[in-house]
């Protein structure tokens, strides 16, 4: 869930334009200009253009910070509040949040998701969470999914993560049902490949979408879907409980949630054994590289199934080649704090690196915190800032397989 923010909204936008109305696209501020430096609110976590991912970012860095025990800055927080629209969703960035929603807004169920998650953690936003939770109802698909922007076909990534919004916030998601009477779960699970498919080191994992009829393994939805299938959210505790992950049980296959779950992490534990760590094809090339964005996804799904051993070898690549991915970006750091503490490691001496300090320093001091600390440069590596914003456009105009691509680059992959 990071560099996510720019990837999956731009590609929301390349299926937009494809073939929904040009009002629908209106609301959304256009880049600015790559010699103009973007302007970024005090409140806000990190230096980079946050057009499409500064709700999700501020609510990674949020969440992280929160669940190390540091007391974000009272600005960092009202700024997320700031950004609800009225109906109680939130889009990926408001320039003017004092301007009221309209019609053209282009809302994003992933900010929403990741925002309800973290104002539920830092606890006093009670009414802000339900008219989230309440939002993101309002949009379920017929199937029980959930699409990034509302309206599209449900995809594997969106739906887990609301599902793991609405859990954290309370609700039951088998018994969140659309009109036409599908739950969230029924909206999630026809995603997985089952026990037919091929090759069989697939079995377990879950797709974005289908592509031509066929579902093919995508590890950034296969982590989500691992976090959904067993009703939890990105904060995962720490727990006591550490066996081997197991593939997908066939012949009979998942036959709820929770099974699901735990094949989608027998999917991941084997897919990190060779490396230490996820690959994905970017685009303008042509073989797989690491993937450091969904390996740490797939550390925090792991540790939540209660599989840390499995996920210790991705945890240890983790420590010694995250630096340049996470450089600067709040959503980065905050996720790999968020696999430092699920697997019980400590984020403040993380391969060398202090990834609290780091976090805070992309932002507004936190409470209680000496505010002469230098800051972090901000000018992130690979995937971060404006630079990176071009070609994800050019690739995010390929359907169904190459939007899948994007999101799994950590779709939230980059910088968020």
């Amino acid at each position: 869930m990071n560099v996510r923010r720019s990837a999956a909204a731009l590609a929301a936008s390349a299926v937009l334009c494809v073939g929904a109305a040009p009002a629908a696209l209106a609301d959304t501020t256009p880049p600015a200009s790559p010699s103009a430096p973007p302007v970024i609110p005090s409140g806000l976590y990190g230096k980079s253009d946050p057009t499409y991912d500064g709700v999700w970012r501020q609510s990674f860095a949020l969440l992280a910070q929160h669940t190390v025990g540091v007391k974000p800055a009272q600005q960092a927080v009202d700024w997320l509040v700031g950004q609800q629209c009225a109906n109680g969703g939130f889009a990926s960035f408001r320039a003017d949040a004092g301007a009221a929603c309209e019609a053209t807004t282009m809302f994003d169920t992933n900010a929403t998701a990741a925002a309800v998650q973290a104002l539920k953690a830092l606890g006093g936003k009670d009414e802000a969470v339900k008219k989230g939770v309440d939002w993101l109802k309002s949009v379920q698909n017929e199937d029980g999914g959930w699409s990034f922007v509302p309206g599209s076909p449900s995809e594997a990534n969106s739906t887990a993560l609301v599902i793991s919004a609405l859990a954290v916030a309370g609700e039951k998601p088998a018994e969140v049902k659309s009109k036409a009477g599908k739950s969230a779960y029924e909206g999630l699970l026809p995603f997985q490949l089952g026990c037919t498919a091929e090759p069989a080191s697939d079995r377990g994992a879950f797709a974005y979408q289908p592509v031509d009829g066929k579902l093919i393994a995508n590890g950034d939805a296969t982590a989500a879907a691992v976090l959904a299938g067993l009703g939890r959210g990105s904060a995962v505790v720490p727990s006591g409980t550490d066996t081997p992950a197991a593939p997908l049980a066939c012949p009979a296959g998942a036959t709820d949630p929770a099974s699901a779950a735990q094949g989608a992490a027998g999917y991941l534990a084997e897919a990190l054994k060779k490396d230490g760590h996820l690959t994905a094809v970017t685009p303008g090339q042509v073989l797989p590289t690491p993937d450091t964005g969904n390996t740490a996804d797939a550390v925090i799904a792991l540790a939540a199934a209660g599989h840390k051993q499995s996920a210790a070898g991705a945890l240890e690549w983790l420590k010694g080649n995250s630096a340049p991915w996470a450089k600067g970006s709040p959503a980065a750091l905050g996720t790999l704090v968020l696999a430092a503490h699920a697997t019980g490691t400590d984020p403040k001496s993380f391969g060398g690196a202090d990834l609290v300090s780091e976090l805070n320093a992309t932002g507004p001091a936190p409470q209680g915190a000496d505010t002469s600390a230098t800051e972090v440069d901000s000018d992130s590596g690979k995937g971060s800032g404006n630079q990176n914003v071009w070609w994800m456009i050019g690739a995010g105009a390929a359907a169904g397989v190459g939007i899948g691509i994007l999101l799994s680059g950590r779709r939230k992959k980059n910088q968020l």
